[in-house]
């Protein structure tokens, strides 16, 4: 498999959010096809607008990783989209394929469905923090491109209050990796 260059990114930030579903995300040991993501661009709930100062690789950058920590305690995981302006991609759940050994010790647990289920968990079982903030795709973090679209629903975002009406959350039908919300997939 190839691995993703900037020009994937440089799209439709709903496209590339859509498209990444069943990638596959690269980091170290570590590997997992990416079944769940939400689009932002300068929509209300987007950092762009409610965190300028924060998310200047969001609004300036595609092809780059942007990391934020949220409620004390979580990192998230974003891809930079859009060449013509503000765009990001949150990473939202991933299905483990490798090193799932080093992942249930970073998370504490054996249960591979609760590994990278959520974006939080995701970060954790990955080892991503601040410090990728701002690197390019392709360095420490990578995505392979896949040959098969899985079948792919698509609802509203989870977890925002402005903007909650935008069906920006895409995700692979019926897969069990998939973070649990109270929204319907």
């Amino acid at each position: 498999m190839a691995y993703l260059n900037s020009e994937f990114f440089a799209r439709d930030t709903l496209t590339v959010a859509r498209d990444l579903i069943g990638t596959v995300l690269v980091v170290g040991p570590c590997e997992g096809r990416i079944v769940e993501t939400e689009a932002y661009t300068t929509d209300a709930a987007s950092h762009s607008v409610t965190r300028p100062k924060q998310s200047v690789v969001m609004q300036t950058t595609f092809g780059h990783v942007y990391v934020y920590f949220i409620y004390g305690m979580y990192f998230c995981l974003n891809f930079t989209t859009d060449r013509r302006g503000a765009g990001a991609v949150l990473m939202r759940a991933a299905e483990p394929t490798r090193g799932i050994e080093v992942m249930k010790e970073r998370r504490g647990t054996d249960d591979i469905r609760k590994l990278a289920s959520g974006p939080g968990r995701l970060c954790d079982a990955f080892g991503i923090d601040l410090n990728f903030n701002g690197e390019r795709i392709g360095r420490r973090i990578k995505v392979k491109a896949i040959e098969n679209t899985p079948e792919i629903a698509v609802s509203k975002r989870i977890g925002i209050s402005r903007d909650a009406h935008l069906e920006w959350r895409f995700c692979e039908q019926g897969n069990s990796y998939v973070s649990r919300s109270k929204s319907k997939i």
